[in-house]
């Protein structure tokens, strides 16, 4: 297959204040300007702050920070259409006051909505307790998203060609997954996954994925092995790029025989989340709209964007605004 190539960046989920040693590597991919699908959850999010996470049967206080449209799907697709790339999201939702305010929430933003309404279903939702020190813990109800049909997940890549990309996470079914990374790759577009929350069924997906996005924890839990060995075992299932990522310890990047460590820079940190949804969104995009290979450039844009992110509680409203991202973008 025709192929072009785009670099990826050498990634930490850590806000970055200098990126001054940062490199990047080619990635062999199969376009070069790209609209971006995200297919994957949508949800409410009810952020609820606590002093420190509670241990197993126990019972603990707290306030509630802020109620926000979340899911990694929507998170990705809001900041990448935000950037100004031209963006799909393609996600279910069930009935009731939370699809209402789902659909509210995205009116405001300038991602094109394919919407899956499914009568009978509860619409996806999200409690994330968030401690004084940055950290969350997130539980999300998927009856919405494991309920997305596959043939309306794929109806939602019509107008899809080479070079666009299909952006997936780990909330749909296997039948979904598998079957719209499948119809991506046959249509040409450069597949990127995140195997977030950890599921049974990933490791026989790899071979369709171009890109995989994970931490420690998930790559342990997927290969039985950590840092490069990890990545070595991912590049051997088909998979092109690796990026894999230690929080405050920094990032590693895998592509063929190349194998790099990004060290993070240590930040003032609020709230994580959203922190890597906000980066390699941001980053994406940033090449897309320049016609360029991911670089330097795109780092620096991604992190400047992330350290927004984790400047601030919350979900959606955490996000750099459009007026943010253009001066990011202005910038070198």
């Amino acid at each position: 297959m025709p192929m072009s190539t785009l670099s990826v960046p050498n990634i930490s989920l850590m806000a970055l204040d200098d990126l001054s040693d940062i490199s990047c590597i080619s990635v062999p991919l199969k376009g070069l300007f790209m609209r971006a699908y995200v297919i994957g959850n949508v949800t409410i999010d009810e952020t609820i702050a606590v002093s420190e996470m509670p241990a197993a049967g126990a019972s603990v206080l707290g306030r509630q920070r802020s109620r926000d449209l979340g899911g990694k799907g929507a998170n990705q697709a809001v900041i990448m259409a935000r950037c100004g790339l031209p963006t799909t999201l393609v996600a279910a939702i069930g009935e009731g006051f939370r699809a209402d305010a789902i659909r509210e929430h995205l009116a405001e933003e300038p991602v094109v909505n394919h919407l899956i309404a499914l009568p009978g279903r509860s619409t996806d939702f999200s409690v994330v307790l968030t401690t004084p020190d940055g950290e969350n813990l997130n539980v999300t109800t998927t009856d919405a998203a494991q309920n997305l049909p596959l043939a309306e997940a794929v109806a939602g890549l019509a107008d899809a060609g080479p070079g666009d990309l299909a952006v997936l996470q780990g909330n749909l079914t296997d039948e979904t997954t598998r079957g719209v990374l499948e119809a991506a790759s046959s249509r040409g577009m450069i597949t990127v996954f995140n195997p977030s929350p950890l599921r049974s069924f990933f490791c026989g997906l790899w071979p369709f994925i171009d890109i995989a996005f994970l931490n420690e924890g998930e790559a342990l839990a997927l290969t039985g092995t950590s840092g490069e060995e990890a990545c070595r075992r991912l590049l051997a299932t088909g998979v092109r790029e690796v990026v894999l990522t230690f929080g405050g310890n920094g990032a590693m990047l895998a592509s063929g025989d190349a194998m790099i460590r990004v060290p993070s820079v240590p930040c003032t940190v609020v709230d994580t989340t959203g922190a890597g949804d906000t980066f390699m969104a941001v980053a994406l995009a940033s090449a897309a709209l320049r016609g360029s290979r991911l670089d330097r450039t795109a780092i620096e844009h991604a992190a400047r964007a992330a350290a927004i992110t984790v400047s601030r509680p919350g979900t959606r409203s955490a996000f750099p605004t459009r007026s943010q991202l253009a001066a990011i973008f202005a910038v070198g």
